[in-house]
């Protein structure tokens, strides 16, 4: 009984820690609560971003709040086309040692941080991308046969800009699904553009608070892995996996008409685990159905690559995660009972 009650006080403490993080951010940032809860989801489950909105909307300075709330390290990498694979993950250098011989010493990279800003990430070449990529998969880097561990926690948030594609390289779907979201940053309102100006053209600056370290971090994620799932929502997120194939016979009939291939099981992976943080953001010590459809969205929508007739009518994602949610719900009522 103690212990239970010793457990209960964790995910009260975790949840009021979480609300004092985002009161916070939203002291600087104007607005995008929705896109600040997604990261705050992500980071709390281990996982990496992709941030994608048109130019100007502060995603680099969204980032940056979201690092200095938690007081974890960071970093910016602006990527282009001369970008080197050395350039992110840090090179060999020779320099000379006590004994005056020279010697290989390590100097690391500015992957070498908590949290990655990869800006633009689809403007660098795939050999780049590629060694971004295993520091995000491994959290390792290999640099002449040296295997190199990352910080912890290590958070790679890219960015990439949806108009002005000239000289890019986008990332194949099967590297896209190395990211446990993908977080579209929407523009925003009068109201919200209003309050923008008066914040960044006074005279007075915002200090932020530093209202957790990376200790607490590491607590928080270790802490939303025990986060209880049910057999009910666990088959709601299964059918939702399944009913993205336009094989499979639970797939609504947009997913088979515009959907060439569906999500893996990284997808469920991620749903869950995205599932459970959103549980202990709000306090709770299991997972719902309700978090499943709020999270499928910024997990999904990476994963359902549409085909031809799907592009050329315009269809988005979105909407067909929609219908997706309607038809996993049904499908996972039926199989609970």
């Amino acid at each position: 009984m103690e212990a239970i009650k010793e457990k209960e006080q964790q995910f009260k403490e975790a949840a009021e820690l979480i609300e004092n993080v985002k009161r916070e951010i939203s002291s600087f940032i104007v607005g995008q609560e929705d896109v600040v809860d997604q990261v705050l989801w992500s980071i709390f489950s281990s996982g990496h971003v992709l941030l994608e909105g048109l130019p100007g909307l502060g995603k680099t300075m969204l980032v940056r709040t979201i690092a200095e709330c938690l007081d974890l390290s960071f970093s910016r990498i602006q990527f282009t086309p001369d970008l080197m694979p050395s350039d992110i993950t840090g090179t060999m250098l020779l320099q000379p040692n006590e004994d005056g011989r020279q010697e290989f010493v390590f100097h690391k990279g500015p992957l070498f941080s908590n949290i990655v800003l990869a800006d633009e990430i689809n403007r660098a070449t795939p050999k780049t991308q590629s060694a971004l990529l295993e520091a995000m998969g491994e959290k390792t880097v290999t640099v002449m046969g040296e295997t190199k561990t990352m910080e912890s926690p290590f958070f790679v948030l890219a960015t990439q800009n949806p108009i002005d594609m000239e000289g890019t390289y986008p990332l194949p779907e099967a590297q896209m699904d190395r990211f446990i979201c993908k977080i579209n940053v929407h523009y925003p309102s009068r109201e919200e553009l209003k309050e923008i100006v008066l914040r960044t053209t006074g005279v007075s600056t915002v200090s932020l608070k530093k209202i957790a370290d990376s200790a607490q971090v590491t607590g928080l994620q270790k802490l939303a892995k025990e986060i209880l799932v049910s057999e009910d929502v666990l088959n709601t997120a299964v059918e939702m996996i399944a009913a993205t194939h336009p094989d499979s016979e639970s797939a609504p009939g947009t997913v088979k008409q515009f959907v060439q291939y569906g999500s893996g099981p990284r997808g469920l992976q991620s749903l869950i685990t995205m599932a459970k943080a959103r549980a202990i953001c709000s306090g709770r010590y299991h997972a719902s159905t309700g978090d499943l459809k709020h999270v499928a969205f910024p997990v999904l929508r990476h994963r359902l690559l549409l085909n031809f007739e799907g592009e050329a009518a315009g269809i988005t994602a979105d909407s067909i995660i929609g219908d997706v949610l309607e038809t996993a719900t049904k499908q996972g009522s039926r199989s609970a009972r």
